[in-house]
C-alpha cells in the first residue's frame, strides 16, 4: 500500500516560464515496482522519478503507468532540478546513474528556475526498414505528401522512430490511431515514434512523440528522442537544435540539444511545493 510519500512535482522543459511536462520526483522508498507504476497515476503525472543517494553518485530510476523505463530524458532533467534545490547555491553538478549507465549531470540557477543539462549517450542511428514504415506510418495518420525525407530509427536505451514532415501544420494535424500504433510499436520493439518539423536555418523544430506502449499515448517533453534526432541531424550541419512540444496537450514545453562533439539535451524546470501523503 502506497501510503506518506512525499512527492516533488517537477516541471521539465518549460517554454519561456510556463507549460512544461510535470513529472513525479522522489526520493527512493521501499515499494514494488507495481507500487512504482502507481506513483505517476496518484500524482496526475506521466512520470515518476525515484532518486537514491550513495555518496557522490545519484542513481535513478523512471517509471510509467506501464513500468519501468531504462532512461527518460525530461525526468532526469526533473531529478537534476530536484537535486539543485536540495543543495541550495547557484550550480548543482553530479554523476547519474541509470540502467547501469554513470552520467555527469548539472543544473544552473535562474531565479526560481533551474536550467539543467545532461549527455544521455551514444545514440545508434540506422535507416527503417520496409516493412517498418509500413507498419507505423499508417497508424499516425500522416499523408504521403506530408512526409520528408530522413526517417530513422534510433536508440539511446530504447529504440524509436524518428519521422520527419513537412511543416509544423502538418504536424498538428496529425490524429494517430493508439491501438494499432501500440502494436505495431510491440511487434517491432519500438519505444514508440517522435514527428517532428523540418528544421528552420535556426535549428527551431516542432515534434510530437506517440508512445502508447510505455502507457503514454503522447508525451508533453521527450528529451531523449531530442538528443536522438539532434545526433541525426548533426550529420546534416545542424548542431544545435530547440524543440517545441506539448502544444497539442496545452502545455508548451521546449528541449533543447546540441551535437558537438558530444550530444547534450536539456531545459528549464521549476520545482513545485511537495505533495504529501500520497496514497492509494
Amino acid at each position: 500500500m502506497i501510503s506518506r510519500l512525499s512527492v516533488s512535482i517537477v516541471r521539465a522543459c518549460l517554454r519561456e516560464g510556463a507549460g512544461g511536462s510535470p513529472t513525479a520526483v522522489l526520493d527512493e522508498v521501499p515499494l514494488s515496482d507495481d507500487e512504482r507504476c502507481r506513483v505517476p497515476v496518484l500524482a496526475g503525472t506521466s512520470h515518476a522519478v525515484f532518486v537514491s543517494s550513495r555518496g557522490s553518485e545519484v542513481s535513478l530510476r523512471f517509471f510509467t503507468a506501464g513500468g519501468e523505463l531504462p532512461a527518460c530524458g525530461h525526468g532526469t532533467v526533473a531529478a537534476l532540478a530536484f537535486l539543485a534545490a536540495r543543495a541550495g547555491g547557484s550550480e548543482y553538478q553530479g554523476v547519474l546513474r541509470a540502467a547501469g549507465r554513470s552520467f555527469a549531470g548539472r543544473a544552473v540557477r535562474e531565479g526560481a528556475r533551474f536550467r539543467a543539462v545532461f549527455e544521455p549517450g551514444p545514440v545508434e542511428l540506422r535507416e527503417p526498414t520496409a516493412d517498418e514504415c509500413a507498419l507505423v506510418l499508417p497508424t499516425l495518420g500522416v499523408t504521403p505528401g506530408a512526409l520528408a525525407a530522413g526517417a530513422r530509427v534510433a536508440s539511446v536505451g530504447r529504440a524509436r522512430l524518428l519521422v520527419p514532415v513537412s511543416s509544423r501544420s502538418e504536424l498538428a494535424a496529425l490524429v494517430p490511431d493508439f491501438e494499432t500504433l501500440r502494436a505495431a510499436c510491440d511487434r517491432l520493439g519500438l519505444l514508440g515514434c517522435y514527428v517532428y518539423s523540418v528544421p528552420t536555418p535556426a535549428g527551431r523544430i516542432a515534434a510530437r512523440m506517440f508512445a502508447p506502449s510505455i502507457g503514454v499515448p503522447e508525451d508533453i517533453a521527450n528529451a531523449n528522442s531530442t538528443a536522438c534526432l539532434a545526433a541525426g541531424l548533426a550529420g546534416r550541419g545542424v548542431t544545435e537544435i530547440a524543440v517545441d512540444m506539448g502544444d497539442s496537450l496545452g502545455s508548451p514545453a521546449t528541449i533543447t540539444a546540441s551535437a558537438r562533439p558530444v550530444v547534450r539535451v536539456g531545459g528549464v524546470a521549476e520545482v513545485g511545493d511537495a505533495v504529501r501523503e500520497l496514497t492509494g
